[in-house]
């Protein structure tokens, strides 16, 4: 079926036929042939002359893709691991599927798209275990002994106050980026665990009485073992802890290392495994729409929410369903501990806090609520007032916001550091490369002078009208998807790509001269050219990817952190960004540009981390006389944000950026400055 499949792909693009219903058949076809690639590799059962005939037939499929794409360039952005996936192509998906005669998978993580309704599942399951505990102990009696706050607006009827919230995160720039913590106590940890001051804080705040806790420390200042102990100190039992798959069994590691009193079940696909008379149950996003219906009503008394910058957009099934169950746990118990981490809390914008106050209960879709309202109405001032943004930010922030960065709490994390290291594609793909680059600007000055030709109204502008050239840029953007040339997106990957071998021969030069070393890609073609110029180097090496199983994963992260043999670790960006320890390393390849600074953090803070001994370098490959330079510059910037919504910095920063429009405004105004001059 794929085959065929791709083969009406490839017949309809030569014929220029490549309309949405082609797009979304491309699409689905590369999402199967990766699932059943997938899935071949881990198949124990197989032969091994099976497993090779069947993944010869899919390199195939692959091979046409890729072709097909070549000729529609257009068509590479389907290819990404982050694509926005439509309700279109997973009916396809589904139905390719039936018609096979195969099942459709249970765990499924393909989020609706942003101006789409999450379907109501029909995939609900109650764990057998689960039903047997209910049986146990059917009398789980709501507790409604905590006295509520008011929450009522007085002076501030009428006042539309959530969009001042945020901006008193802009505004108010000097602001504190920390609640009050007491003197940390004596907390009883296991022999062997040493709790640092910053962490023993947090759990004495908890202790205290403190319930809700967005709790914004840098990576690898220990949340994990902060967010498990201040359950502990406050008997939050159950407790609901909602994480990425990809750290799913790591927070079962760390509940037998910080809390070994307590049981911990990890729920997989139906939850036939799941142990119904734990005290901590660990889920991953991509499968809470099957258990959402007995974990809310679970007598669950806490709740944590883990890389809680996941819940952003509002209209995923997987913030949704975060925000049930957070409501359903306040509903039926008074005062829960409820606790969002993440290192990165603005991705790109201020309103990216809304969810994750809301998951807190101090905000709903509309208003302030509780304690959040009583403590604006007592500052006695309106957003009208200039004194009304700082006293804001402190009242959020005195609602959990717990922000340390390393530098502040950690003497013994030493510094780290980006290294830009540019590099010439004097090769036929970097020419290929610089003449897309020519091809995309003239694209859009040809654009730029019909639009302003052809303009009815307005004043007339001396020199490059900037607003035109915002406007048009924002049109390529938009175009990207059914434009035939080149794009921002498409060139990024080429750039990769083209860049891959350069990355790749300076981390083998690195790991032979300083040890260990990790290597991040964002696109499995870099990755696979890493991974070939190490073996021809007689190198050993492992690597983190999206596909592998749990268990390779791990097995995979133990062979680079304990055997000295493993020089190097190549790591994809999405895949190893978030909840893996290789501090045994001190040296970072970042072989590909992010599109957000909170995901090269990531990657970094992968190695330094509590316990690195030595200065951490990140080198950043950059190819120079392209785009690539400008991205790099655009991520930059874009890093100021987090600082000036959460560490109190000074530095001026405009709205957010998008680095995509803002790259082809860069591009189109330096192409009408070449031609001016």
């Amino acid at each position: 079926m794929l085959a065929r499949a791709v083969r009406e792909v490839e017949t309809a693009v030569q014929r220029g036929a490549v309309n949405g219903s082609t797009r979304t058949k491309f699409q689905v076809v590369a999402l199967l042939v990766r699932e059943e690639r997938a899935s071949l590799k881990g198949d124990t059962e197989a032969t091994e002359a099976h497993r090779a005939d069947q993944l010869k037939r899919l390199d195939g499929i692959a091979t046409i893709l890729a072709k097909t794409a070549a000729v529609h360039p257009s068509l590479l952005a389907l290819l990404a691991e982050d694509s926005e996936v439509s309700g279109d192509a997973r009916d396809l998906r589904r139905r390719m599927l039936q018609q096979a005669g195969l099942e459709v998978p249970e765990e499924e993580a393909i989020e609706p798209g942003p101006n789409e309704t999450p379907a109501v599942t029909s995939r609900r399951v109650v764990p057998q275990s689960v039903i047997s505990r209910q049986l146990a102990n059917p009398f789980l009696v709501p507790d409604f002994s905590a006295v509520q706050s008011s929450g009522q607006a007085r002076r501030l009827a009428g006042w539309e106050l959530l969009g001042p919230l945020f901006r008193s995160f802009e505004y108010a720039s000097n602001g504190v980026s920390c609640m009050p913590l007491p003197e940390p106590a004596s907390v009883r940890v296991p022999d062997g665990r040493e709790l640092m001051r910053h962490q023993a804080q947090l759990v004495a705040a908890a202790a205290d009485g403190h319930r809700t806790f967005l709790l914004a420390d840098e990576p690898g200042l220990g949340k994990t073992a902060q967010a498990l102990l201040a359950a502990q100190a406050t008997d939050s039992y159950p407790l609901l802890v909602v994480v990425p798959n990809v750290v799913k069994m790591n927070w079962a590691r760390e509940v037998g290392l910080w809390t070994p009193e307590r049981t911990v079940t990890v729920i997989h696909g139906d939850g036939a495994d799941v142990d119904g008379y734990a005290d901590i149950f660990v889920v991953n996003y991509e499968i809470l729409d099957r258990h959402v219906g007995w974990l809310g009503t679970h007598g669950m008394r806490g709740m944590v929410v883990d890389e809680a910058h996941f819940i952003k957009n509002k209209s995923s099934q997987r913030s949704q369903h975060v925000l049930h169950l957070s409501d359903r746990i306040r509903s039926r118990y008074g005062r829960p501990l409820l606790m969002a981490l993440t290192g990165t809390p603005l991705i790109n914008d201020i309103e990216d806090f809304q969810a994750i106050w809301e998951f807190l209960g101090w905000i709903d879709e509309k208003k302030p609520l509780g304690a959040l309202m009583d403590a604006l109405e007592d500052t006695g001032l309106t957003p009208a007032d200039p004194g009304f943004y700082p006293n804001a930010r402190r009242a959020v922030v005195d609602m959990g916001i717990v922000r340390r960065r390393k530098i502040d709490v950690a003497a013994d994390i030493p510094a780290r550091r980006i290294a830009d290291l540019p590099v010439e594609l004097d090769d036929e793909a970097g020419r290929s490369i610089r003449e897309a680059e020519r091809e995309l600007a003239r694209r859009l000055v040809e654009r730029y002078e019909v639009a302003l030709a052809t303009r009815k109204s307005g004043s007339t502008v001396e020199g490059i009208d900037h607003e035109l050239v915002r406007r048009v840029a924002t049109w390529e953007r938009e175009d990207m998807d059914t434009s035939t040339g080149e794009n921002v997106f498409s060139m990024m990957r080429r750039i990769g790509k083209a860049k891959a071998g350069l990355a790749s021969d300076y981390a083998a030069q690195l790991a032979r001269s300083v040890g260990k070393v990790v290597f991040f890609a964002k696109h499995i073609e870099v990755m696979d050219a890493a991974e070939e110029t190490f073996a021809s180097r007689g190198m050993k090496y492992s690597s983190i990817r999206g596909d592998q199983t749990t268990t390779v994963r791990q097995r995979n992260i133990d062979a680079f952190v304990n055997d000295p043999e493993v020089q190097v670790i190549v790591c994809s960006l999405t895949a190893a960004g978030v909840g893996v320890n290789l501090q045994v390393a001190s040296n970072v390849v970042l072989a590909e540009l992010s599109w957000t600074d909170a995901e090269q953090t990531q990657a970094i803070d992968r190695v330094h981390r509590i316990g690195q001994e030595e200065p951490v370098t990140a080198w950043r490959i950059i190819a120079s006389q392209t785009i690539d330079t400008r991205i790099a510059e655009l991520i930059d910037s874009k890093a100021g944000l987090a600082a000036v919504a959460l560490d109190g910095s000074d530095e001026e920063v405009g709205s957010s950026v998008d680095i995509q429009l803002e790259a082809l405004v860069a591009l189109l105004t330096r192409a009408l400055e070449e031609k001016a001059a």
